[in-house]
């Protein structure tokens, strides 16, 4: 702790970079961000830009960037996106800062910051083109987390043969998760047919009675077929859960 305080003192080591390595956490102006919850629980925390000012979700970012060398920002739009862009790079002229408009995620990484690597393949499957926010977020996560990501778009159950010419990849995959909104068929039906961990993403997508996904939900838990399911538009939650079974892909093949 000495060695600590005593970098502190000489200004090499920000107090928040203490805060983060002796409590685990690091206060800034917008609440307390986990700088160890990586190390703690396998996933890396992200700053949920929802219910947040721009200014809060900035402050939190860069704090983010200071602590761990990365920042991880969801449902983020293209003008709050900017302006974390420039505050980020007020603190760090050399951070890198890639944004997914489509997906909201933006991540920002210090030039220092390496990435984990992990040898497992996490498959993402979408039924529609409506399906691709929360499977682009699903998507950035499990990049952060180390694993490679292969896509297979637009194999809806409306034309199930699209599905069928892609089943032999689907199962040289590792882990997939399966984004459908309306009734939630896709995942149901894949997990049939694949002997590969599937996690069910319902999507906010249909309209009418069971609209807005809760009939996509209802259809996945209630399904036939063994699968996992996450809440509606649940991609962080989808990435970090197929995240962690790459992991432990990852640590077996490596024993």
């Amino acid at each position: 702790m000495r060695e600590l305080l005593e970098a502190v003192a000489a200004g090499e080591v920000s107090p928040a970079e203490a805060e983060a390595e002796l409590a685990g956490y690091a206060t800034g102006d917008a609440g307390r961000f986990d700088a160890a919850r990586e190390k703690r629980a396998g996933v890396p925390e992200a700053v949920l830009a929802d219910g947040k000012t721009t200014a809060e979700v900035a402050d939190l970012a860069t704090t983010a960037v200071e602590t761990t060398g990365r920042a991880i920002v969801t449902r983020l739009d293209e003008e709050a996106a900017a302006t974390v862009t420039g505050v980020v790079h007020e603190y760090d002229a050399d951070a890198t800062v890639d944004y997914d408009d489509r997906a909201g995620v933006l991540v920002a990484t210090s030039a220092e910051f390496e990435r984990p690597a992990l040898d497992a393949t996490v498959g993402i499957v979408t039924a529609g083109t409506a399906d691709a926010v929360p499977a682009g977020e699903a998507a950035a996560v499990i990049r952060e987390m180390g694993a490679a990501v292969e896509r297979v778009d637009d194999v809806g159950v409306a034309g199930i043969a699209r599905l069928f010419d892609r089943l032999d990849d689907l199962r040289d995959l590792d882990v997939l998760i399966v984004a459908a909104g309306r009734e939630g068929a896709l995942p149901t039906v894949v997990a049939g047919l694949v002997d590969t961990p599937v996690i069910g993403l319902p999507v906010s997508t249909g309209y009418g009675h069971g609209g807005a996904g809760e009939a996509a939900l209802s259809g996945l838990l209630q399904s036939c077929t063994a699968l996992t399911v996450v809440n509606v538009d649940a991609g962080f939650t989808a990435g970090a859960q197929a995240g962690l079974v790459a992991r432990a892909i990852d640590a077996a093949r490596d024993a």
